[in-house]
């Protein structure tokens, strides 16, 4: 197994083991058994978990310090990440019937539990972010502050989400809540995690959180349902805005790759610069699938 196999495993097993114990944590003899099992749901079998990934590779990159403190921190971007699917599955917002390939969780569990699933998820990525920084407390202000900022208002998922409802959208304002925000608290929380400076983190983030949503657009203009897991054409049939009918397939492809090369560029100097290169780049190929790769090829 070479090194980027390994780093890659290692960062796998320790998102699954801090969600597992976080969830586990808090679905006890005397919590509603339904809204526990939602949110277990709601978390498990999880997607690619790219955020979290993303983050403990930043934080590698850093040479960390405190596995737990970047664990708490990557733990906790993927449950609001999480959160954010399951309120955007609602009724009131896409109605999508699945995700992930399953049922999504308003059709497994009902409308009122789904709500507080996404609410209780909120929370809890804060309750573990506080829980895991007990070993380095003064870490924990700026990564809350970081964190928060990516789901709230007026630049977070919350204002993504929001733009959907208003009559004029900017594309790019709303790609950059809805989906680059996160990615920008994923890059920035790992270097933080690790008790480096954060802030030349940001620019990454916000390449890989577009190149992200450019090919999440084109999935959805020319993907397959089975094979994504969740619905296509989404963005047609709501009227949202999308790269892939702004840019046409080509031009959107075009603006991914030019994101990706951007990205890779825009990595600050750190110790682990060259595997998180690396790293960066094996994830990019699998942005867009294989068969979907090839017709745009």
């Amino acid at each position: 197994m070479n090194s980027n196999a390994q780093i890659e495993l290692s960062i796998a097993n320790a998102i699954e083991h801090t969600l597992n114990s976080t969830l586990n944590r808090v679905s006890t003899a005397d919590a509603p058994p339904l809204l526990a099992s939602a949110m277990h749901y709601a978390v498990f079998p999880g997607g690619a978990r790219i955020r979290p990934r993303l983050s403990l590779a930043v934080a590698f990159a850093c040479g960390q310090d405190d596995p737990g403190v970047a664990c708490a921190a990557a733990g906790a971007i993927e449950l609001l990440h999480c959160a954010s699917l399951v309120h955007d599955d609602l009724p009131c917002f896409d109605d999508a019937p699945t995700r992930r390939g399953i049922a999504s969780v308003h059709r497994a569990f009902g409308e009122r539990l789904a709500v507080l699933t996404g609410d209780a998820l909120i929370v809890l990525a804060f309750e573990s972010l506080l829980a895991g920084t007990v070993t380095r407390p003064e870490r924990l202000a700026p990564l809350v502050g970081i964190i928060a900022r990516s789901v709230g208002m007026p630049n977070g998922i919350a204002a993504g989400q929001a733009w959907e409802s208003e009559s004029l959208i900017s594309l790019s304002k709303y790609q950059q809540a809805k989906t680059g925000a996160l990615f920008s608290a994923a890059t920035m929380a790992g270097a933080a995690a690790a008790g480096h400076r954060f802030e030349p983190w940001r620019l990454l983030g916000e390449r890989l959180g577009e190149a992200y949503q450019v090919a999440d657009d084109i999935c959805d203009m020319a993907g397959n349902a089975e094979e994504l897991g969740k619905p296509v054409g989404r963005d047609a049939a709501l009227g949202r805005p999308s790269a892939a009918r702004e840019l046409g397939l080509n031009g959107a492809i075009a603006r991914l790759d030019l994101l990706v090369g951007g990205a890779l560029g825009s990595i600050p100097d750190c110790p682990g610069a060259e595997e998180l290169s690396s790293l960066i780049r094996q994830e990019a190929e699998g942005l867009l699938p294989k068969g979907l790769a090839r017709q745009a090829a």
